[in-house]
Order: structure tokens, then C-alpha cells, then sequence
């Protein structure tokens, strides 16, 4: 029997109130949900034990599920500028749990997220979630009450998609004349 390569990708949401996380399992070039949800922290008003609750969760769930890569949405950038530096914390310390762990970490847009899930860089969240629920087939009771968790879920997949694409080296045309140009070896006359 051959051996199918496998790997497990986690995608985090980062947020400072609700962080979203999902889990893909790849085997071979096919993604399955092995889980998703939210550590929700909006009972907990010190900012600082928020950190060191994302920090104590994402620590658990790579304990727990054990994976390969993490994907993160990067944080957006608005125009609210303590927004910003609150995002980027909690995006920090998802992070330094998975240094922690020794789990190569992948950085993703919002926009290339939306544009891998989607082909839309403007697709809303709903979007998102809608085409995640048809490529991953999964039943309604299965999709979360929070978007975080699908938003986790589109970086892990973003991520599946990114890294299964062959790496080539192959050449660059600009032209069917171009390439007939560069490859007189290969055209029959």
C-alpha cells in the first residue's frame, strides 16, 4: 500500500476579544474540517490576561492537535490605530505559541485569503464561509456561530491551497510568438 503524505494546517483568526481558530487535515490533495471554534474572551476585562488566555489556548490546541503549520490572517490595517496595535498583540502571541511548539508559521491578507477561498478579494465573510461549507462539505449544524472560526478556517485553507501548488521553474512567455521563438527545437515545421 502506498503512502499518502498527510498534514495537519491550523489557521488562526487573531482578535482580542473572540480569536477564531480551524483545523484542516490534508491527505494526499484532499482538505477535511478536523475542527473549528473560538476562544472567546469578552468575560475577561484585564487586556493583559486576554493575551495570556490566547496564549494558554493556542498552546493547548497545538498540544492537543499536533500540527505541522499554522496560517495566520495578518492583522488589517484600518484606520483605527489602537485597533491595530490590539490585533497585532494577539496576533503576537498566537505566534510566540507556535514558536513555542516549533510550528512553521505562513502569514496571509485578509485580501489573499478572500481571493483563494473565493476568487473575490472583496468577498464579505458570509462569502467565505459559504464557499468553505461547499468545499470542505460540510452540513449546516457544522458551521460555527461566530465567523472568527471560518475566518480561521479560510486561512488554513488558503494556506492548503498556496502550498499544494508544484513549484516550477518553468519559463515565462509573454506570447505564442515568444514561445515560438524560444522553443524552434520543439516546433515541427
Amino acid at each position: 500500500m502506498q503512502n499518502i503524505p498527510s498534514k495537519i494546517i491550523l489557521g488562526i483568526d487573531p482578535g482580542t476579544n473572540v480569536m477564531g481558530y480551524g483545523i484542516i487535515r490534508v491527505v494526499g490533495n484532499k482538505a477535511e474540517l478536523v475542527v473549528m471554534g473560538v476562544i472567546d474572551m469578552r468575560k475577561e476585562k484585564d487586556v493583559y490576561l486576554r493575551l495570556g488566555k490566547i496564549f494558554e489556548r493556542v498552546t493547548g490546541i497545538i498540544e492537543e492537535f499536533l500540527p505541522d503549520e499554522m496560517a495566520i490572517e495578518a492583522p488589517f490595517f484600518g484606520k483605527n490605530i489602537q485597533s491595530m496595535l490590539k490585533l497585532g498583540r494577539a496576533q503576537g502571541v498566537a505566534i510566540a505559541a507556535a514558536i513555542q511548539r516549533d510550528v512553521p508559521i505562513h502569514e496571509y491578507a485578509p485580501l489573499k485569503i478572500k481571493m483563494a477561498i473565493t476568487g473575490n478579494g472583496s468577498a464579505s465573510k458570509e462569502q467565505v464561509s459559504d464557499m468553505l461549507q461547499r468545499l470542505l462539505n460540510l452540513k449546516d449544524n457544522d458551521m460555527p456561530q461566530f465567523m472568527d472560526a471560518t475566518d480561521a478556517l479560510g486561512a488554513a485553507y488558503c494556506h492548503y491551497l498556496q502550498s499544494s501548488r508544484p513549484e516550477t521553474d518553468a519559463k515565462r512567455f509573454s506570447s505564442w510568438k515568444d514561445f515560438a521563438l524560444k522553443n524552434k527545437s520543439r516546433i515541427s515545421k
